[in-house]
């Protein structure tokens, strides 16, 4: 019983570092939390809500997040429109992305040296 929670308490350990090597990838939670907001968004769009990052970045970023299974790039058969959405998976983060933001808003946003 001992060794097979530790291989449980080991997969789970090894899940979470990859939850936060996707999710702290600079820019990432910008990203998914803009299309949380917003929906379907083209790249001109997504790059005006992730004003900092630079064209380069954004697309690196978008195939990370693909290769994830988080964001989806859906490109019209009758034009040459291309909209980034969020999986399934990629919408499952929004009761994390809700949980950062209300930890930011409790302790980020505090002047006072602790």
């Amino acid at each position: 019983m001992g060794k097979k929670r530790m291989r449980d308490e080991a997969c789970l350990c090894a899940s979470f570092q990859e939850a936060f090597r996707i999710l702290g990838r600079k820019w990432n939670g910008m990203i998914i939390q803009s299309l949380l907001v917003s929906g379907p968004l083209r790249f001109g769009e997504l790059a005006l809500k992730v004003a900092d990052c630079s064209d380069r970045v954004l697309t690196a970023r978008l195939k990370e997040l693909q290769a994830c299974g988080i964001v989806t790039r859906k490109t019209s058969a009758d034009s040459a429109l291309i909209l980034y959405d969020l999986t399934p998976k990629g919408q499952d983060l929004r009761p994390v992305m809700e949980a950062t933001h209300a930890w930011a808003d409790k302790w980020c946003n505090q002047h006072d040296e602790a």
